[in-house]
């Protein structure tokens, strides 16, 4: 039982590596393991837990409000107004890219989206300033986590609920990991571009930036109204701001909507868009992950594995980090990977000596770092096409710095 399970968990990790549909992978994968297992109704029963979900009303509102600021343009007057700012401070471009596209990243969490419309802006004016293309696909890249400090990410209200904790809390436990492993990535790849000389002397070819666009301050400010309504909240500096993150969203949306003035009917049918895609997208591959969990628990693989990290607690602190960050390394994406071990590893995670707080942070963070680094990462791929060069280039400019990232990360975590 123990060995075909094994088959069958290293079978869906290669089909994950090809880019096969995950959510199809897992959920096949774990009802399979459930019927071998004797207890075919179990994946089935997961399903059903997954769908009723505690993250629905974070992951789902935020990625409704993400929808309403590039409905209103709101998205690309910050990312103007940031740009605006860099060049204003040359000898600060490539690390001031990289801490702009992180704080685009907290307001909008979406790699992908953040890179594509990041991208668009600071890619241009980086190789304007005679930056290397791959070094500032790099740098925009090496930006794409900041989404860890949002609230609305789905791994946070997930180690949350596991934790049985606010998740505020967790992003209060783990922020100064995150900001440190960013630090430590922005200094290296930095130093890369000075090492390399790609830092300057390069000529940009076809790619223009819009000078004539004039930044709304007001509008610029809209995609960080609800950051700043939780942490204002959640600190207690303004009591009456302390709420839940789709109270949050709502609020930002609305305010959105009077300041833009835009059709309500409109920003509401973008709102619940992006509301819908989150559930596909996002609850959709933790229902799978919750599945194929279920597929593992029923062939005693959870059991095994959790018995081998008692029995060696030294591997355990390496599995939770450099496992997720491999898997989210080779397959473009950490949030199978990541969802998966939060939900069979972590609610144990004080029988290896760590707080489940602990546990799931590291996983989320190495699983990030590893999808940050990822050659066949969407935001990767996004970069890389608008500053027109291969992936890969992508890839050898940001490795140091994300395994750098990642050991500094983990080892704050750690204190």
């Amino acid at each position: 039982m123990f060995i075909t399970g094994c088959i069958i968990v290293l079978a869906t990790l290669v089909l994950l590596v090809k880019h096969y549909e995950a959510r199809m992978v897992l959920i096949c994968s774990g009802i399979l393991m459930c019927i071998i297992g004797g207890v075919a109704m179990s994946g089935l029963d997961a399903f059903a837990k997954g769908m009723k979900s505690g993250m629905i009303t974070s992951a789902c509102s935020s990625m409704g409000f993400a929808l309403a600021m590039r409905f209103t343009g709101c998205d690309k007057h910050l990312i103007n107004g940031l740009a605006k700012i860099l060049l204003k401070v040359n000898w600060l471009l490539i690390p001031g890219v990289i801490f702009g596209t992180y704080a685009v990243n907290m307001a909008l969490p979406s790699a992908a989206g953040t890179a594509a419309a990041a991208g668009a802006i600071f890619i241009p004016i980086l190789m304007g300033a005679g930056v290397h293309p791959a070094m500032a696909a790099a740098a925009v890249k090496c930006g794409t986590y900041g989404s860890m400090l949002n609230p609305g990410l789905a791994h946070n209200p997930f180690v949350a609920q596991i934790a049985g904790v606010d998740v505020m809390d967790v992003i209060a436990f783990h922020y100064r990991a995150n900001i440190a492993s960013l630090v430590v990535g922005a200094v290296a790849l930095m130093a890369i571009a000075y090492f390399f000389h790609e830092n300057k002397g390069h000529v940009a070819e076809g790619l223009e930036m819009e000078e004539d666009f004039k930044v709304n301050p007001i509008f610029a400010l809209m995609p960080v109204v609800p950051i700043v309504i939780l942490i204002l909240g959640s600190t207690g500096i303004v009591p009456l701001f302390k709420m839940g993150v789709a109270q949050a969203m709502i609020i930002g949306t609305v305010l959105t909507c009077i300041i833009t003035r835009t059709n309500p009917g409109n920003l509401a049918k973008s709102f619940f868009e992006g509301m819908g895609k989150a559930y596909g997208d996002i609850i959709g591959i933790i229902i799978a992950a919750g599945v194929f969990v279920a597929g593992m628990n029923a062939m005693g693989l959870i059991k095994a594995f959790i018995a081998a990290m008692i029995n060696n607690p030294a591997i355990v602190k390496i599995c939770a980090s450099v496992g997720p960050f491999i898997l989210g390394l080779v397959t473009g994406s950490g949030d199978a990977a990541t969802f998966a071990f939060n939900e069979a590893v972590t609610p144990h995670a004080e029988d290896f000596g760590l707080s489940i707080l602990q546990m799931g942070s590291m996983a989320t963070l190495g699983g990030t770092l590893g999808r940050t680094m990822s050659p066949i990462a969407g935001a990767t791929i996004i970069v890389a096409g608008i500053a027109g060069i291969n992936p890969m280039e992508v890839t050898r400019r940001n490795g140091i710095p994300m395994i750098l990232a990642m050991i500094v990360g983990m080892a704050v975590l750690l204190m």
